[in-house]
């Protein structure tokens, strides 16, 4: 029940956020930065992030912008489709530990 409370609000906002980037944009003010929009995209709010990029023509050729956000969303459908199979779950483990053992091996 949070998760999907957590995904309507991201979504919502991503979408919110567009949309303020495209009024900006035609009113000639500051923008919102492309990498807020692909953390928030990376977050979970890719849904609204596309709805918002489709619905107002907004960012549809920006390169690399386009390309990144294709790949968080390629990345998100794997992490969920990962999560219903168990071998799936497994592998996520795995790299999980990974990063994790990466990280550690960077502090030192």
């Amino acid at each position: 029940m949070l998760a999907s409370a957590f995904l309507v609000v991201i979504n919502l906002a991503g979408f919110l956020l567009f949309a303020w980037d495209k009024y900006c944009a035609r009113q000639g003010r500051w923008r919102v930065k492309e990498r807020t929009l692909l953390l928030l995209a990376a977050l979970g709010g890719s849904i609204g992030i596309i709805a918002g990029q489709r619905m107002l023509r907004h960012k549809t050729r920006k390169q690399p912008f386009r390309t990144y956000l294709a790949a968080i969303v390629i990345m998100q459908i794997v992490l969920v489709a990962a999560m219903f199979f168990p071998a799936g779950r497994d592998f996520i483990k795995v790299v999980f530990d990974v990063l994790v053992g990466a990280a550690e091996k960077s502090r030192q």
